[in-house]
């Protein structure tokens, strides 16, 4: 880890480091927020997946979360949306829905993108197991995201049990087999394979292991892409049929931007952190 840039606040260290991942075959960076308590013991984490398009410093810089993650005393890990370089292949056409700041969070099958795309991984297990070795990180954690990141979030949550204490999500695709976004990004990165789509689709995880872990999610009214893109009706369905107590909120008047997520932040930090028994108290 290449310690890139350094910033106090709210008495902690706002952090930008890159490294050389051999999951996604580059150097990647991102950041982590590590609150005042970290300088005296180990504490819990929340990891925040970043939405299309943007890169870890959308979040570091618009959410405004440091403030309670710093009352919380809960580390923030804020990883890059898609593998990144000179030698990474990109859409042909420069879309900004597929290949670079697209990862969509899974792990590719298809070339030229399974050498580089693998980000479920990544996540999961590479970045997760480097953090936690070198940061003062308590091994708890909880998992957050926005739109392609609130995606990726219920995903991970969903098939790892056990692994994330709780999950939440801003405005998520929440059934990507049923989206243009999600149908475009798997027929790239995965091909024909329905089983592989089947188990990078919450929705349709939900119905197949009518279980989860503490789950929460907002989406406003106002969401241009509520209708034809982001599917939260279907997965409230699925939650209420497979009997799981989800928080499923519709939050009146608010868009897809970074002006929404500010308004809930706080909200969904303090529901990961009754679910992160360590709490930054011991």
């Amino acid at each position: 880890m290449n310690k890139i840039s350094a910033v106090k606040a709210f008495a902690g260290e706002q952090i930008q480091y890159e490294h050389q991942s051999d999951t996604l075959n580059c150097t990647m960076k991102f950041s982590v927020f590590l609150p005042p308590q970290a300088q005296q013991h180990r504490v819990p984490a929340v990891y925040w997946l970043s939405g299309l398009t943007c890169t870890d410093d959308n979040f570091s810089t618009k959410a405004g979360a440091q403030r309670v993650a710093a009352e919380l005393g809960i580390a923030l890990i804020i990883p890059d949306t898609s593998p990144r370089g000179e030698d990474v292949p990109d859409d042909p056409d420069g879309a900004y829905d597929f290949g670079k700041g697209a990862g969509f969070y899974v792990n590719a099958t298809q070339a030229p993108w399974s050498r580089h795309y693998q980000m479920y991984d990544y996540i999961v297990t590479e970045l997760r197991e480097l953090v936690e070795r070198e940061l003062p990180l308590s091994g708890e954690r909880s998992i957050s995201g926005h739109s392609m990141g609130g995606h990726g979030a219920l995903v991970m949550a969903l098939r790892n049990p056990g692994l994330y204490r709780s999950v939440s999500a801003f405005a998520p695709i929440c059934h990507p087999t049923e989206s243009p976004w999600g149908r475009k990004a798997f027929s790239g990165y995965l091909g024909d394979d329905k089983a592989a789509r089947t188990d990078y689709d919450a929705t349709l995880l939900i119905k197949e292991r009518q279980a989860a872990p503490p789950l929460l999610v907002d989406q406003g009214t106002a969401d241009n892409f509520l209708a034809e893109q982001l599917g939260t009706d279907a997965l409230k369905q699925a939650c209420i049929a497979a009997g799981i107590d989800a928080q499923v909120r519709m939050q009146e008047g608010y868009d897809h931007s970074y002006y929404f997520i500010a308004s809930f932040i706080g909200e969904h930090l303090r529901f990961h952190a009754k679910h992160l028994s360590y709490f930054g108290k011991k």
